[in-house]
This record gives structure tokens, C-alpha cells and sequence, in this order.
């Protein structure tokens, strides 16, 4: 006679606080799955690109309607004078041209980091569209203060206005940017200021696994 078989011993049953116990999945029991597919993160492309378009004009229009009032406004007037022949400079030695430039320069770093500011206070959360329209709508908004500040100060034709003056008279001299590298400044700046704050105070990115203290992600103790 052969000896009966031993029945197989039962499964164990894992208790729930057992730390090698698998993860629990989906089912129809209703628990939540232990992890699931990552929804995108931010408004979407569509969105980014269309909020690009809108703060590159209106920073170009309304950024440089503002930085060119002020450089007209501010910037030194550099004196000429005629001798019935020809046009010089009243003081030779005077650095009121290089002051039209550095007043330039200035208001255009200020109106970067204010435009920065705001674009980071209407939306917090960062992106290439966004960086690139702070770039693209600078620049262009600096070369529309250029262009502005031109047309409102003295006019281009010298020789008409010390004609119109006469000879010994002191006249300003039309607006001129110099170094063409000021138009850069606005730019360079709205983006150094709006990486700055999007780096201290943008929103961070979720943890891909929250833990319990003692425990790692997967939730297993940490000796």
C-alpha cells in the first residue's frame, strides 16, 4: 500500500501591514491602482503658444511706447551750434552722446526686469514659448523705443535746422543710439529676471512617489 499524499499547506495570506507584501493593483473592488498613467503637465502647447503671441505684442507695443517716451524725456540734449558753413558741437569736450546712449541703456534694463516681473506674476509657470516671447517682444519693443524716441525729439536734418535757427545759435541735435548693442539689453534682461523668479518661486515638480516616514516610495522600511 502506498501512504496517502499530503495535501498541499494553504496559501499564506499576506497581512496589509506585511512590508513585502505586493503593491495592490486595480480591480473591481474598487481600489485605486498603485500607479496609473501621468496626466501632462501644464495648460498644453496650443495654449503656451497663444499666451507667447499675446505678451510678445503687447510687450512690443506697449513696452515700447512707454521706454521711448521716457529715453526722449530723459536723455541729455546734446548742444550744436552752426557758424553759417558748418555744424559743431557746442562743448567738444561734453559727454552728453555717450549719456543718450547710457540713459537708453538704463531705462530699456528697467523696463526688462519690470516686464519680466509682471509676465511672471500673470503666469507663474515657465516654458520656451513664454522665454521666447519675453526675447522676441523685447527686442522688438526696444527697436520701436529707438524708433520713437527719434521721431519725437529734434529734427534729423541738421542743416535745415541751423538754417532755421541761425548762425551762433545754440540747437539740440537729434536723438541718436549710437551702440546698437543698448537693444539688446531689454531683452537679456526681461529673461535673466523671469529665470530668476521662476527659479525661486515657480511651482516645483510633484515627487514621482510619496513616502511615509521609516519608509521609502515603494513603501518598505528603511533600515
Amino acid at each position: 500500500m502506498t501512504a496517502p499524499l499530503t495535501p498541499p499547506p494553504p496559501p499564506h495570506d499576506q497581512s496589509p501591514n506585511d512590508p513585502w507584501a505586493p503593491p495592490p493593483t486595480s480591480g473591481g473592488d474598487g481600489a485605486e491602482p498603485w500607479y496609473g498613467p501621468e496626466k501632462p503637465a501644464g495648460p498644453g502647447l496650443r495654449t503656451e503658444l497663444i499666451e507667447a503671441a499675446v505678451v510678445t505684442v503687447v510687450m512690443a507695443l506697449l513696452g515700447g511706447a512707454l521706454l521711448g517716451v521716457l529715453w526722449w524725456w530723459l536723455a541729455p540734449h546734446v548742444p550744436l551750434v552752426s557758424d553759417g558753413s558748418a555744424v559743431y558741437f557746442k562743448d567738444t569736450e561734453g559727454e552728453q552722446a555717450v549719456g543718450v546712449d547710457g540713459t537708453f541703456t538704463l531705462l530699456a534694463l528697467g523696463v526688462g526686469a519690470l516686464s519680466a516681473l509682471v509676465v511672471f506674476l500673470l503666469r507663474r509657470r515657465g516654458g520656451v514659448p513664454l522665454v521666447v516671447a519675453l526675447m522676441v517682444g523685447g527686442l522688438l519693443g526696444a527697436v520701436l523705443a529707438w524708433r520713437l524716441g527719434v521721431w519725437l525729439g529734434p529734427g534729423t536734418d541738421v542743416a535745415a535746422r541751423a538754417e532755421e535757427v541761425g548762425q551762433g545759435v545754440t540747437f539740440s541735435a537729434p536723438l541718436k543710439l549710437a551702440a546698437k548693442g543698448a537693444l539688446l539689453a531689454w531683452p537679456f534682461a526681461g529673461l535673466l529676471v523671469h529665470l530668476g523668479l521662476t527659479a525661486l518661486f515657480g511651482p516645483r515638480d510633484p515627487e514621482p512617489f510619496e513616502s511615509e516616514p521609516g519608509k521609502d516610495g515603494y513603501g518598505v522600511p528603511v533600515v
